[in-house]
């Protein structure tokens, strides 16, 4: 099983997990807020280029060559933004739409946000390629992390070189959400059916991504759960990815949680190419 570790470096806390060990990367805590990507790569590799876009819970992921990285002046800039969403801000520079970044480059710094999304971090160990990615509800039911490893197979990678960490995000112990979004987040995991059939089936699977609730049209839903499946219908062993032992919901001194306060505040995921 991959370990999870605590980090301190220049004053910045976050969390790394050994399957990227190959790679500067970090998933920040809230003890680094309001610095921001261009800031918290200091920490990384003072050397690379920054990259991060503004999310919108889709499953558009870019790649770093049409991208314009983040310009040094930067270094200071705020991050007082809705969780899950990035603002376009600073010095004039509007970011991209996209919940996805993918390095093309070495020496890239690829970012993603979250607050009680999840956020994945991917790494091809051959190449040295990465990508960040912001993986909601939504994000998830359209297959973003799958979108992700779509770019690394299409530059040439293989399926048994990646390595995917998924870091703090709310706890399907905790997460309440309706029957239908339960159903779109998970539905494509197995065969199709009706709201009540899909629910049982996914209900019914080893560590069940959907949890029964106490409230009639409700269910518990575990969204890293889900991305980690998906990973695996595409061929990853469970061996190649890990979900981090943090739940942001429940750890207030560590961790913003929209869920929790409704406080437009972001802990920022970040790695490095090599």
């Amino acid at each position: 099983m991959a370990q999870w570790q605590w980090q301190t470096t220049n004053g910045s806390t976050y969390l790394t997990c050994d399957l990227l060990a190959d790679w500067s990367h970090g998933f920040f805590s809230q003890a680094n807020w309001p610095q921001t990507p261009a800031a918290l790569t200091q920490a990384l590799n003072a050397e690379a280029q920054v990259f991060r876009v503004k999310q919108v819970h889709g499953n558009r992921v870019m790649d770093t060559a049409g991208m314009e990285p983040v310009p040094l002046q930067l270094v200071g800039e705020a991050a007082d933004v809705p969780a899950g969403n990035v603002a376009q801000s600073g010095a004039g520079q509007t970011f991209d739409e996209a919940d996805g970044i993918f390095a093309t480059s070495h020496g890239q710094a690829v970012w993603a946000c979250s607050a009680d999304c999840t956020p994945a971090l991917l790494g091809d160990v051959k190449t040295g390629q990465v990508a960040a990615v912001h993986a909601g509800w939504r994000g998830t039911a359209a297959q973003i992390v799958p979108e992700a490893v779509k770019l690394f197979l299409a530059q040439g990678s293989e399926v048994a070189d990646l390595r995917v960490a998924l870091g703090p995000a709310i706890d399907g112990s905790v997460y309440q959400v309706d029957i239908a979004t339960a159903v779109k987040t998970g539905g494509m995991l197995v065969e199709s059916g009706d709201e009540s059939e899909v629910v049982k089936a996914l209900m019914a699977m080893p560590l069940p991504p959907v949890l029964p609730d106490s409230e009639a049209g409700k269910a518990r839903l575990d969204v890293r759960r889900v991305n980690g499946l998906q990973l695996e219908q595409l061929g990853l062993t469970a061996e190649q990815y890990s979900i981090a032992p943090h739940c942001t919901f429940q750890e207030p001194e560590q961790f913003f949680s929209y869920r929790r306060t409704g406080e437009k505040k972001v802990q920022w995921s970040g790695i490095v190419s090599r």
